[in-house]
């Protein structure tokens, strides 16, 4: 099948090597370590953290975050250090249930104002925790609709503030440069044919729109990616 005709739908059979058990366990500790790469120049963080959660910081000088599904825990690092330097206190708590990224994860060593847990997100719902920030990074295309139904409640039950769940943009566009430009982070790891398929398995605008409750937005961040919200309007 050409990538052209599986990108008409998601792929939902396809699976990440990455996500599988039995993978290789030194090319997956080289694409967790390659994904603060990958995410600071495609996810937006920097962006999201100006728009919308410094504005909140700066309300009201310190704020809690949860970051479901965390990974190699680059985003929830790179959110505290932001929020440090520009003077603010961001606390996060980075949650994966695989046992492999909370590994990596508590193994890059301590990081000021972040906590990993090995945990699901019901988990911290049971235990009646609340949050000013839930996020994630693209954890939505790795869902069935039964998991994504149940992160999305979860959000909701965890958040007192914004939810911002970022995920990937399935086009054939994007397909086509994440091919060309990343394929060097590939060699050794598992990040240039897991993002393909991750692509491959992601939402459109519309497809999104359509699956989530009512209650929830999509936008647009930037050309590559969907942020899914809910909460306060902005200002």
């Amino acid at each position: 099948m050409s990538p052209w005709g599986s990108l008409r739908e998601r792929d939902l059979y396809a699976v990440e090597e990455m996500d599988k058990t039995d993978c290789d366990p030194q090319r997956l500790t080289r694409t967790y370590a390659r994904f603060p790469v990958v995410n600071r120049l495609l996810s937006g963080w920097r962006r999201t953290y100006v728009r919308r959660i410094r504005p909140v910081l700066a309300a009201q000088g310190s704020a809690s975050l949860l970051d479901i599904g965390c990974g190699s825990g680059d985003v929830a690092r790179s959110l505290a250090h932001w929020a440090r330097k520009d003077g603010f206190l961001l606390t996060v708590t980075a949650i994966d249930p695989d046992a492999r990224a909370f590994a990596f994860a508590t193994g890059t060593g301590s990081a000021q104002g972040v906590t990993y847990r090995q945990a699901h997100s019901s988990e911290l719902v049971a235990e009646g925790k609340v949050f000013d920030f839930v996020i994630s990074n693209h954890i939505l295309h790795h869902l069935d609709s039964g998991q994504l139904a149940g992160v999305l409640s979860d959000s909701e039950a965890l958040s007192r503030g914004l939810v911002l769940h970022n995920d990937l943009k399935r086009s054939n566009l994007s397909y086509v440069l994440f091919m060309i430009g990343f394929w060097p982070l590939g060699p050794g790891s598992y990040i240039w044919g897991d993002g393909l398929v991750s692509i491959k398995r992601s939402y459109t605008a519309q497809e999104l729109e359509s699956t989530v409750p009512e209650t929830w937005s999509v936008e647009a961040n930037g050309p590559w990616h969907h942020l899914l919200v809910h909460g306060p309007e902005r200002p």
